[in-house]
């Protein structure tokens, strides 16, 4: 008959003694086998390692629009308004001054007689999407199909049909827009300064320094965490952070870059603007190696590290050359690992 109750005293790493009190007045112990050692299988998987910075969700940093276009402006947009090619900016004499999508600006009149270049090329390639054919492939030669091409296109804005697209005639902006401040006023000159713009889709700004720029290069692939949902996004633009934000003038190991984000899915995000994000960039990564959990690791004594294997009722001890560590787990490689082998692990 039992007089007491059970407790249980650890005395290390899988050994205990259970101490239970019975009606003679005298303790008998008794050895707790060892709980079973946890396991995990050798797999094969992709690894990225990722650095994590602060973002800010938005629509980016503003850019300047400069006037470019003799005469008076009479007409502007509003703030908020959300611009696409072949839609007016703003105007002048009364007349529309369209977006063009490019990564040149103009420089010279655009007509016949001209001599090839990339601004011919530009103007074709716009004119093309916006349904102005009839030269073929856009290219840098300007011909006559592309004077007509021109004219339909400023018949159809209600524009002098000359054939030429002079330098003011268009504005010209790598993508679609979004007006975010009004600098110019009715009756200004065409030539200041028109307004503000951001990004046309909310987006993330996030800043780096220096020596992260090539986890950050354009068109690289990150994900956003927002308020606990995670979006994949797109580098778009790394710009040198502003004066009033960058404690090293000029580029120097120290300077600071503002990194321009679109996200894949921006109408699925219902944050406020101006919510604090983390945004994670891939640093490296590896396809389809071999991994454990990093618990899975043994340091050796003579250096290097080892897995323990589980066989049945009994283990060894297996060398390994480790790679990439990532998100808990590390690429391991050597003559005995092969994917699907049980292995001892603490996490």
């Amino acid at each position: 008959m039992i007089a007491g109750t059970a407790t249980v005293v650890a005395l290390g790493v899988g050994a205990a003694v259970v101490l239970t009190q019975v009606g003679t007045g005298k303790a008998v112990a008794g050895p707790q086998a060892p709980a079973p050692a946890e396991t995990t299988q050798v797999t094969k998987a992709d690894l990225a390692d990722r650095r994590s910075v602060s973002g800010k969700l938005g629509y980016g940093a503003e850019t300047t629009l400069p006037g470019r276009k003799q005469g008076t402006i009479t007409g502007l947009p509003a703030i908020g308004d959300v611009l696409d090619r072949g839609k007016p900016v703003y105007q002048v004499d009364a007349k529309p001054v369209p977006l063009f999508h490019g990564q040149i600006p103009l420089y010279r009149p655009v007509g016949p007689g001209m001599t090839n270049g990339p601004d011919v090329k530009l103007i074709e390639e716009n004119l093309k999407a916006l349904g102005y054919g009839g030269f073929g492939t856009p290219d840098e030669k300007f011909t006559d199909a592309t004077a007509n091409a021109v004219k339909k296109w400023q018949k159809a804005n209600k524009l002098d049909q000359n054939g030429t697209i002079a330098v003011g005639d268009v504005v010209i902006t790598p993508d679609s827009f979004r007006v975010s401040t009004i600098v110019a006023s009715l009756g200004a000159q065409g030539t200041t300064d028109v307004l503000k713009y951001t990004g046309g889709s909310r987006g993330v700004i996030a800043q780096i320094k220096a020596e992260q720029r090539d986890s950050a290069k354009p068109g690289s692939k990150v994900t956003v965490n927002i308020g606990g949902k995670q979006v994949t996004g797109t580098v778009k633009q790394v710009t040198l952070a502003p004066p009033d934000n960058n404690p090293a003038p000029g580029q120097s190991p120290d300077s600071k870059f503002d990194v321009s984000i679109s996200l894949d899915d921006a109408g699925s995000v219902t944050a406020p603007d101006g919510s604090t994000v983390d945004v994670r960039f891939t640093v490296s990564s590896q396809k389809g190696v071999l991994t454990v959990p990093v618990g899975a690791l043994l340091a050796l004594a003579e250096g290097g590290y080892a897995l323990q294997v589980v066989e049945g009722e009994s283990r060894r001890l297996i060398p390994v050359k480790t790679g990439l560590f990532a998100d808990g787990k590390v690429e391991v490689s050597g003559p005995d690992v092969r994917e699907g082998m049980r292995v001892v692990t603490t996490s």
